[in-house]
């Protein structure tokens, strides 16, 4: 940010408190969902023969945040672009919410119209992969009672204030985290990101749980007991309880 020639933000008097503190004085533009266009194009000649830097209020540029018209011009003109990692929710929330995370898809934000809330929902109830979105605190009750309605059987995750004082996380079933969120108002305030368990896969093929001694012996040979449960568990849809059972008889052989 020192070596830039301006720097494109989405609030100045938001970035001017980072940038005071760290004894920065650049010149600043404002760039939002609505005036991207104009901006981008006022900005088409200085864009490639100065250094410009681009940051958010919070997060991390382009995830459900303002930039991506400007990178895609920059890409076009094929005007030199280079991302440098920063601080985003989605990785920590993800990271916190003790789900599987090897596969996920981002939503960005829970909607605010009711119909497109119901569609959402409806949406990351026919996923296989594990579901990632961001809610805004006027919104998480609605939120919280469609995931009850829906997928009540599923693990979810909400992290709120995530690096920051206040942060918390609340995992477990939908109606376990909606009863912990509710025991305090202040649970309420903030923003907040949420995490789905996917769909598990049904048993499409009927086989019992003894074809499958030469798999899980394999697993037991690279993964924990409890790791095995849920692997099986997954890719057959048989109850976790029954295939703990017949997993750690496997494992006394």
């Amino acid at each position: 940010m020192r070596a830039a020639d301006f720097i494109i933000c989405e609030n100045p008097k938001h970035s001017l408190k980072l940038l005071n503190n760290l004894g920065i004085k650049k010149k600043l533009i404002s760039l939002h969902d609505y005036n991207e266009e104009f901006v981008v194009q006022k900005l088409s000649k200085e864009l490639k023969n100065k250094k410009i830097v681009l940051i958010s209020d919070a997060g991390s540029p382009l995830i459900s945040d303002p930039g991506f018209k400007l990178i895609k011009h920059c890409l076009n003109q094929n005007i030199r672009i280079s991302s440098i990692p920063g601080p985003s929710s989605l990785i920590p929330a993800l990271q916190l919410s003790g789900i599987p995370i090897n596969q996920f898809c981002f939503m960005g934000f829970f909607p605010k119209n009711k119909n497109d809330m119901v569609d959402f929902v409806a949406n990351i109830k026919d996923f296989n992969k594990t579901s990632v979105f961001f809610v805004s605190s006027h919104k998480l009750k609605n939120c919280l009672d469609l995931l009850e309605q829906e997928i009540s059987d599923r693990q979810i995750s909400i992290s709120k204030e995530l690096t920051k004082l206040n942060e918390k996380t609340f995992w477990g079933s939908s109606q376990q985290v909606k009863n912990k969120i509710n025991e305090k108002k202040e649970n309420l305030k903030g923003e907040f990101v949420a995490v789905v368990e996917g769909k598990t896969l049904k048993n499409t093929n009927s086989r019992s749980l003894e074809e499958y001694n030469i798999e899980i012996v394999k697993l037991l040979s690279k993964f924990s007991l409890t790791d095995v449960v849920e692997i099986v568990h997954k890719l057959t849809g048989i109850k976790k309880n029954k295939v703990y059972k017949w997993v750690l008889e496997l494992k006394k052989l």
